[in-house]
């Protein structure tokens, strides 16, 4: 039987451990999103961090070789990849608004699904029998966590998981970008398609003229820019920093390993999502949710293990 070589293998590993950081980073960024979503529109949120974000990847591009990465023969690709990207934010902070940050999350987790899917569909990526085992694994703890029926029926619910499929065709398009352009130059696009929406938006309809509404989420999408406070202006600076740090590595991550690897470890995001719940909005989960997030964060610890256990296999 044939072996993957001892570099791809590496890749792979290197690649969970930079997902693992992008999550953290990230999560401490969505519960700034959050905090700040019953006084700031979305797409003014949007609008600074990207604005702080972007000069910090620019950063990162020095450190990978210079801004000749800003050149790219797939312009396009990296336009839509950012579209879509923009699309699962979206979706999800103005799901997030209004949610549990833990649901939110939780309902998000059908995304290393999609992810796992199409990297079989669309690259004709090598999909193990240990690896579906695991996401399925994790899929089973994220029923757990949300018990259908007992509520989540309702277009705010269904947010999410418009997101968590934005989110996998994105990361589809990361692996095939990745190929040939760096882990800056994919980070760079996001964040100039995060400035070029948002501002778009904003000029449309940043003067509230539809924020006449009583509906939370929908509120959080139309209702007025305003100058933020000064303690504000730190909080959203310090959540542009984190996305840029945590955009990069996501990148990177799913640049160097296959999609079906990495996405078993999405499902991190969820002890984070857990932590920042209870420290912010003192929202504490109850037994079945512990049940489900122990499945999900198992299956992908059992997944680093199996990897790991090969890399040394394949060594000896």
């Amino acid at each position: 039987m044939l072996r993957e070589p001892r570099t791809i293998r590496s890749a792979q590993t290197t690649g969970i451990f930079c997902l693992l950081g992008a999550l953290c980073f990230l999560s401490a960024s969505d519960s700034i999103i959050k905090w700040l979503s019953p006084t700031y529109a979305l797409h003014e949120i949007m609008l600074a961090r990207a604005l702080v974000a972007l000069p910090v990847t620019l950063f990162f591009m020095q450190l990978e070789g210079g801004f000749r990465n800003l050149y790219t023969r797939h312009l396009g690709l990296h336009i839509v990849r950012g579209l879509f990207l923009v699309l699962a934010n979206m979706c999800f902070f103005l799901g997030l608004a209004t949610m549990p940050f833990a649901e939110a999350v939780s309902l998000f987790f059908v995304a290393p699904l999609f992810i796992s899917a199409l990297s079989y569909l669309v690259l004709r990526e090598t999909v193990g029998l240990v690896r579906w085992i695991a996401v399925s694994v994790g899929l089973v703890g994220v029923v757990v966590v949300l018990r259908p029926g007992f509520g989540m029926v309702s277009l705010t619910g269904v947010l999410p998981l418009f997101a968590a499929l934005a989110y996998a065709c994105m990361q589809i398009l990361t692996r095939r970008l990745g190929a040939g352009d760096k882990a800056s130059t994919l980070a760079f696009y996001i964040q100039a398609m995060f400035i070029v929406v948002s501002a778009t938006i904003g000029v449309s309809i940043g003067d509230g003229r539809f924020g006449d509404t009583e509906n939370p989420t929908l509120a959080f999408l139309v209702r007025a820019w305003t100058w933020p406070a000064y303690s504000d202006w730190i909080l959203l600076g310090g959540c542009g920093l984190l996305v840029a740090c945590g955009g990069y590595l996501i990148s990177q991550a799913y640049r160097l390993a296959q999609a079906a690897v990495v996405a078993p470890f999405e499902y991190a995001t969820l002890p984070f999502a857990l932590f920042w719940g209870y420290q912010l909005w003192g929202d504490w989960p109850d037994t079945v949710t512990f049940i489900g997030s122990a499945l999900i964060v198992g299956s992908g610890l059992f997944v680093l293990s199996y990897e790991i256990r090969r890399a040394r296999t394949a060594d000896s």
